[in-house]
């Protein structure tokens, strides 16, 4: 039997809110207003982040492209990240595979 609060007995759609909750956690440069889901391209998947609400913040935030990639990559969230407005995409950055 499982305890009532073990990781078997969440759904992936919990556990995929909750790895992205520590990807904020992780990633400061966000704002509340931005969107963060992760979407599957082909045979990886990508972390989106969309400033529809808050399209000051984009360029503060493609700055900052390379620690949120790593926070991505840490947590097993993707390897690539798309930054868009409403559904124009402005911006993809994709770790290189390492050796």
């Amino acid at each position: 039997m499982t305890h009532k609060n073990s990781p078997l007995n969440c759904p992936s759609a919990d556990l995929e809110k909750a790895a992205l909750n520590r990807f904020r956690t992780l990633v400061l440069c966000l704002p509340q207003t931005c969107k963060v889901f992760r979407e599957l391209r082909d045979r990886s998947t990508v972390v989106c982040l969309d400033f529809t609400d808050c399209p000051d913040s984009l360029k503060t935030a493609m700055a900052q492209f390379l620690r949120l990639q790593l926070a991505a990559h840490y947590l097993g969230l993707a390897d690539s990240l798309r930054f868009q407005i409403n559904n124009t995409i402005v911006g993809w950055t994709k770790m290189a595979p390492s050796a």
